[in-house]
């Protein structure tokens, strides 16, 4: 088989690995890739979010299944143009991509459908909105509509930041067309948790659950980022909240979206806070997490393309989906001064012994030098039986990759080691 890959990140590198074990695999094509997955697939330098190309590159190469594995394809559609053309894809269409695509949607959705999740109110003025605020409880969480790369969220402390985080979205335009409409929501307080799940519409099938760490620097300190590291799984995700966020969250999502008339098939994310009243919604994803998928789909023993297929094709509750009893951690590392300003180009070596365990986010081919390009450069993963086991491995591969102006967090896991259960 000939397999499309859409993405160019440590997710998709992740993914890339695992579809890489099934047999019948003979192709595999990253667009765009980056320079850290050349031994793993062909990197095409064609963006994620160029429909068209994209399309016409599947057509002329006779792909016989793509995955679409960032939100911003998928909410413009491309599943949707891969289906006219006759090529099966995993990931929804556009029309359930809106449960990610905007905030307004799938809070009202929860509302409507009575899933759990903060209290909150929606405005498309700056006036009303500030108006609000003035008697807001505080804490409280402002959130652009739309998609702005997992930074438009702002968790305000004060009033003023509230204000001065609407104003930014509503009347300075940080994130674009994104902030036209914002949410103003309950701040809510407890152990988060992020569950990833395959569904083809009507079976959901769990993942392993995990804890995801956001913030730049130890001690849950700094700026949120895009993630600087997670572990699976997650011991606040006991059996019993399984059961429970089952019931009242993950089957009401798809009945839902079915009610709606849209069928959500694909990997459905669903980021989760333990309160004291239960488990409730903080966001929807419509795809695999980064960088929660790389200490997933390590794991999982099941074979990843054969899941994938029964999503699109409605066969799920006939797949195997299982995993492994053990733990997995992954340390991100970034470059100095992200996520807001960093260098690029610096050299990466990485000791051929741990190459197999680190997935490459943002690298690129210079000459056969592999050189820094992103923010997020690469995670550094570990598989044992036990978390602590996992961790230790995990930093002591960390050790042996360098590049000049890296830095990652040195306390990752310890939250979960903590609350180990």
């Amino acid at each position: 088989m000939k397999i499309l890959v859409v993405g160019g990140g440590g997710r998709e590198h992740a993914i890339i690995k695992k579809i890489k074990e099934n047999k019948t695999v003979e192709k595999i094509y990253a667009l765009p890739g980056n320079g850290g997955m050349k031994d793993d697939c062909e990197c095409v330098p064609i963006c994620a979010t160029d429909i068209d190309a994209i399309v016409a590159f599947a057509v002329a190469n006779a792909i016989d299944y793509a995955v679409v594995a960032p939100d911003d394809p998928l909410v413009l559609g491309l599943v949707n143009a891969l289906e006219k053309v006759g090529i099966p894809a995993f990931g929804p269409r556009a029309e359930a991509a809106i449960i990610e695509g905007s905030k307004v949607f799938s809070k009202n959705l929860m509302k409507k459908y009575g899933i759990p999740t903060a209290r909150y109110e929606v405005f498309t003025d700056l006036a009303p909105a500030l108006a609000y605020l003035e008697t807001a409880p505080i804490p409280t969480v402002i959130k652009a509509d739309g998609l702005a790369l997992g930074k438009g969220v702002i968790i305000a402390m004060t009033r003023e930041e509230a204000k001065s985080a609407v104003r930014s979205m509503m009347e300075e335009h940080l994130f674009g067309k994104s902030g036209e409409r914002v949410v103003i929501e309950e701040f809510l307080t407890g152990p988060e948790i992020s569950v990833l799940a395959f569904t083809d519409g009507r079976t959901l099938k769990p993942m392993v659950s995990s804890m995801d760490h956001k913030r730049a620097h130890d001690g849950d300190t700094g700026l949120n980022t895009g993630g600087m590291g997670t572990v699976a799984p997650n011991p606040y995700y006991t059996p019993e909240v399984a059961r429970r966020c089952m019931e009242e969250i993950f089957l009401p999502t798809i009945h839902a979206m079915n009610a709606e008339g849209r069928t959500f098939r694909g990997c459905l994310y669903f980021g989760l806070m333990l309160t004291a009243d239960g488990p409730k919604v903080i966001e929807y994803n419509c795809r695999f997490g980064d960088p929660e998928t790389q200490v997933v789909l390590p794991l999982l023993r099941s074979d990843l393309l054969t899941i994938m297929m029964a999503t699109t094709n409605g066969t799920l509750d006939m797949c195997d989906v299982t995993f492994a009893d053990g733990a997995c951690a992954c340390v991100i590392m970034a470059s100095e001064g992200y996520p807001e300003k960093y260098e690029k180009g610096y050299e990466i070596t990485i000791a051929p012994e741990v190459l197999p365990y680190v997935y490459v986010a943002g690298a690129k081919l210079d000459g056969d030098i592999l050189r820094t390009n992103g923010g997020r450069v690469l995670g550094v993963t570990a598989e044992a039986p036990t978390l602590k086991e996992a961790l230790t491995l995990a930093y002591s591969r960390v050790g042996q990759v360098h590049f000049a102006n890296q830095f990652y967090r040195h306390d990752i896991g310890e939250r979960a080691l903590k609350a180990g259960r």
